[in-house]
């Protein structure tokens, strides 16, 4: 996927979950963050960030959103929508038999990122950007989510019910080696997690290409649960 019109700033503070002040061209200017997670590991004053001028969309209240990230000599992809968007892009690949996917699918009390049918079988599917890291370690919740672990028991129960499922943990840099839960922030997330794993869900990670402008599905990284 792939973004327009990107310009370079410097972080400066975050405001509020939606609003941050970064140096732009030397001026203060509150910007738009597509992530209401708290990432505070990658929001630190001086930072360099990468935005997108939206300056086109008039009805718009600020004019550039927060789409990316130095953590260190890292870039990290902050967009919360990226994931689902690159997933959808990669989607053959993880189907090679695909026959067609539709996004945001309600099935009975569920509302799902995808549905994806092939040949032989119904799949439901849901996606989670990753960009919390520690030493090559990715981990997710970056912060509690009742709604991440309502989503992983929801799979479950459509896994009993006959449908396959998957969960894609979408790793928004290049340069991690492994994946795991966040037990520490948000214990009740993992233990669904192993849960899914040992009823038949499919737990796939994959780590992303980032540039300022773009963002690509590259290869698959392995996970571990142990505590």
């Amino acid at each position: 996927m792939h973004y327009n019109n990107v310009c370079e700033g410097r972080f400066v503070k975050r405001l509020n979950r939606f609003v941050a002040v970064v140096e732009i061209d030397g001026v203060e200017t509150q910007c738009h963050v597509k992530n209401t997670a708290r990432c505070k590991e990658l929001f630190l004053p001086g930072a360099r960030v990468f935005l997108e001028d939206c300056i086109e969309n008039k009805s718009r209240k600020t004019r550039y959103d927060v789409i990316a990230v130095y953590k260190g000599q890292t870039l990290v992809n902050i967009d919360s929508q990226a994931p689902n968007k690159v997933v959808g892009e990669y989607m053959e690949h993880i189907f090679p038999d695909l026959v067609f996917y539709r996004p945001e699918t309600k099935y009975k009390n569920s509302r799902f990122d995808f549905y994806v049918e092939t040949p032989e079988k119904k799949i439901f599917l849901e996606v989670k950007g990753v960009t919390l890291e520690e030493d090559g370690i990715v981990r997710f919740p970056d912060a509690p989510t009742e709604r991440g672990v309502k989503h992983i028991k929801e799979l479950i129960a459509c896994r009993k019910e006959g449908y396959e499922a998957y969960i894609v943990f979408v790793i928004q840099m290049k340069g991690a080696w492994k994946f795991m839960p966040n037990d520490r922030t948000h214990p009740q997330f993992g233990e669904a997690l192993r849960e899914a794993e040992k009823a038949g869900v499919h737990i796939l990670c994959f780590d992303c290409m980032i540039k300022p402008d773009s963002m690509e599905i590259s290869e698959k990284i392995p996970y571990n649960f142990i505590v």
